[in-house]
């Protein structure tokens, strides 16, 4: 009885934590270059005095945790929006943006110049260049595939564009802002940037309902497993207890 207390109080505390990741998801459906995140989940035995215990020991201490999540890294859609100050990249890439505890990454091309000319996110952070900060001098700007700026035909500099390999754990940082881990980034080489356009979100509207669902529903289950054992156990107690101390 207890293994199945403890499995249903695991499992409940990890739908938990899974609806927190779906409702994360589902509110950023509408920000500019969010990247979703989907739950991973991993097993835990729990330990049996040092033993691994009997093939059906460790089946029923098998409990299901909430792992982590996942950054899904397949592309938003691109929306024009008109805007110059707008960007969206088109490929694997992120930019570069300095914040108060250091550099970020983002997706997110919702950019404007400050009142010192320094082109900078929708938070007020620069973004970088290959140089540092980017300024934009007063005047028409452009910016060509490759990130290369130009104001009135002359070029002003290059933003700073890098990538990621396969598996390097991003981390979210809100604000559409993610960090890495030190030594991972290299240079954007499969990455182009689309002046006067947004990368959309690339949460699944509908994927994200029918997960939200699920987890719903399976976290009601573990309510209800739980409150079973419960009774159960208080009806155990009111019977034997009574047999022990007589």
């Amino acid at each position: 009885m207890d293994s199945g207390y403890y499995a249903a109080c695991t499992a409940l505390m990890s739908r938990v934590q899974a609806l927190n990741t779906v409702a994360d998801n589902l509110a950023n459906l509408s920000t500019s270059g969010y990247r979703s995140q989907h739950n991973v989940f991993q097993s835990v035995l729990a330990g049996m005095n040092g033993s691994s215990g009997s093939p059906l020991n460790q089946a029923l201490n098998d409990y299901g945790v909430l792992g982590g999540t996942r950054l899904d890294s397949s592309q938003g859609t691109l929306q024009r929006t008109g805007n110059d100050h707008d960007m969206a990249i088109e490929g694997p890439g992120f930019f570069v943006v300095q914040t108060g505890t250091g550099e970020a990454y983002t997706r997110d091309g919702s950019f404007q110049v400050s009142r010192d000319n320094h082109l900078v996110t929708a938070a007020g952070d620069p973004v970088l260049g290959e140089n540092g900060p980017v300024t934009i001098l007063d005047g028409p700007f452009t910016v060509s595939p490759d990130g290369t700026i130009s104001v009135n035909g002359a070029i002003a500099g290059k933003l700073k564009l890098v990538e990621f390999d396969p598996g390097t754990p991003l981390q979210s940082q809100g604000q559409t802002y993610y960090s890495a881990p030190g030594g991972s980034p290299s240079a954007g080489q499969s990455s182009t940037v689309r002046q006067g356009a947004l990368e959309s979100s690339n949460v699944s509207a509908v994927s994200s309902v029918v997960e939200l669902i699920t987890v719903q529903r399976e976290a009601e289950m573990m309510q209800r497993a739980l409150a079973l054992f419960n009774s159960e156990m208080n009806k155990t107690a009111t019977q034997e207890l009574p047999r022990v101390n007589s």
